[in-house]
């Protein structure tokens, strides 16, 4: 609720705002203010009947009555000049907007001193070659002719900004970093596909099967392959396995449900808004 209550109060206000609600309860106090927000038409309240990020997202993308499309998670702060910074950027012929995405005790980085590898809290506008779904506009239009989102990115849906990113840009458009288009995530605990738990301390493998499954699908197979067999190295490679090693086959087990479950969806072919219809 307080991240729908900074929205309402931005200047200027959104043309509509649309909650794609994926919580499988709320409180009832929770249930009451939403339910009341609509009434006074100041939301758009959907609700779905199971987590699922790029399901959420095509809902609202098919929803959605304007133009243009700003893709918001639900534990952010926006700064107060998010929707003006989105919009002066579309109106400059980007078609696809990634705003700054500032995380948890982190500040933008200055101007001019930036990683090496790009970052989202980075200061530097400029074109990218991906963006974070928590924060990012894009025309309604191409969104659709893309096809919206593959939805065979199941439960956390890990990596499926990068394979929309790369089907965009295959298609000859391109993305542009707006810094000034900033919002501050809070990571929330609690909510949504944040059901599906720590990857740390689970064996489900909807952790796994989105990174497989983007490996899969991508056109850069010189790279996939290798990437693929480093992949459960890279998840038993941490702090929490070395601290407490008998959690590894566990992880390597979910690692290899990923994988596998990552194949049939593969043979199965992408879910976009195309092919559902």
């Amino acid at each position: 609720m307080e991240t729908i209550g900074h929205l309402l109060g931005l200047q200027p206000a959104p043309a509509e705002i649309l909650i794609i609600d994926q919580s499988r309860e709320h409180e009832a106090e929770t249930n009451d203010r939403l339910s009341a927000l609509q009434n006074e038409g100041r939301i758009r309240w959907i609700r779905l009947p199971a987590p699922s990020i790029p399901h959420a997202m095509n809902a609202g993308l098919s929803a959605a009555a304007h133009d243009i499309v700003l893709f918001l998670d639900d534990d952010i702060v926006p700064d107060q000049d998010l929707v003006a910074a989105h919009a002066r950027a579309q109106r400059e012929g980007c078609a696809i907007v990634a705003g700054q995405v500032l995380q948890p005790g982190e500040g933008p980085l200055p101007h001019g001193e930036q990683s090496p590898r790009f970052r989202f809290c980075s200061s530097e506008r400029r074109f990218v070659s991906e963006l974070m779904g928590g924060n990012f506009s894009i025309q309604r239009r191409l969104a659709l002719e893309l096809g919206g989102f593959d939805e065979n990115f199941v439960e956390v849906a890990y990596r499926f900004e990068a394979e929309f990113s790369e089907r965009a840009l295959g298609a000859g458009n391109r993305i542009l970093f707006e810094p000034a288009a900033s919002i501050r995530h809070l990571k929330a605990a609690e909510g949504g596909t944040r059901s599906y738990g720590n990857y740390l301390k689970s064996i489900r493998p909807g952790h796994s099967v989105g990174e497989y499954y983007y490996l899969l699908r991508s056109r850069n197979t010189s790279k996939r392959l290798m990437k693929m067999l480093k992949r459960p190295l890279r998840a038993v490679a941490t702090k929490h396995h070395l601290r407490q090693p008998w959690w590894i086959p566990v992880t390597l087990i979910a690692e290899a449900l990923g994988f596998g479950w990552a194949v049939l969806l593969y043979f199965r072919g992408p879910r976009l808004i195309s092919e559902q219809k």
